[in-house]
Formats: structure tokens, C-alpha cells, sequence
């Protein structure tokens, strides 16, 4: 199966970045590809065998779906590895970088959208996620 590479620099300290990373209240904030759409819920277990939920749903209410899966190893503030519920893996790397913090995320593509329309959509949330860092540590 391919896999999708995306990243982005966030200029602050790794402690920070994995809070907003990890912590629900923070996860509602950031995720979502666009502003027609946000997560009004998300739950996370983070521990290798811990389970997360994400539930993501256009405003205007026609549409929604879970973003959700297992741990398979989570290495606190490097690295954060997943089992999608739909079989996919993925993993979150955070990189030290000059000046803050790398995160990228690697997956494995699935079949219903295409590759391209995939690397956007999780590019345009790890964007989202970069602002949102940006706006905690100010």
C-alpha cells in the first residue's frame, strides 16, 4: 500500500506542540481541513493499545464521520504510532527543527478519494494545527 507524506514546522516547544497534539479540548480546536468543518467530539487513550475518536462534521450539518483507531506505540513528544479502524496505519513523528518542531505524518492511502485530495486534506489540518500552536503560546 502507498503512503502520503505531509509536515509542518511549528515555532514553539515540543512540550506545547504535544499538548495541542494530543489533548482533546485542543484536538476540537485545530481539526479540520476547512471552516466548513469542525470536530465537535474527540476522545484519546494515548498508550500503545489506547483508542481515539475524532468526530468530524460539516457545519451546516450534511455530513460527518469518525476519525478513529488504536495505538500501536506511543514514544512521548517523538513519535505516535496508529491502526485506523479501517485497517490503514499511520505514524506522527515530532522532529526537532531549528526553530521549534517538525510534525509530519505519514499514512497509508486509502481508496475512496484520491491520493492528491488526501495529502490536501490532512496538509490543510496539520496547517490548522500549526495555526492553533501559534495562538496557545501567544
Amino acid at each position: 500500500m502507498s503512503e502520503i507524506m505531509v509536515e509542518t514546522t511549528v515555532h514553539a516547544p515540543v512540550e506545547t506542540v504535544w499538548q495541542c497534539w494530543t489533548e482533546p479540548f485542543h484536538i476540537r480546536q485545530w481539526n479540520a481541513a476547512s471552516p466548513e468543518w469542525h470536530t465537535p467530539s474527540a476522545s484519546n487513550d494515548l498508550r500503545a493499545g489506547g483508542t481515539f475518536s475524532y468526530r468530524m462534521e460539516a457545519r451546516d450539518g450534511s455530513a460527518g464521520f469518525d476519525f478513529a483507531g488504536q495505538y500501536t506505540r506511543v514514544v512521548p513528544q517523538q513519535l505516535i504510532e496508529m491502526t485506523l479502524d479501517d485497517g490503514r496505519k499511520a505514524r506522527v513523528e515530532f522532529l526537532a527543527a531549528h526553530e521549534g518542531v517538525t510534525v509530519r505524518e505519514v499514512f497509508e492511502v486509502e481508496d475512496t478519494h484520491s491520493a492528491e485530495q488526501q495529502r490536501q486534506g490532512w496538509q490543510a489540518i496539520l496547517d490548522n494545527f500549526a495555526r492553533h500552536v501559534q495562538q496557545c503560546k501567544t
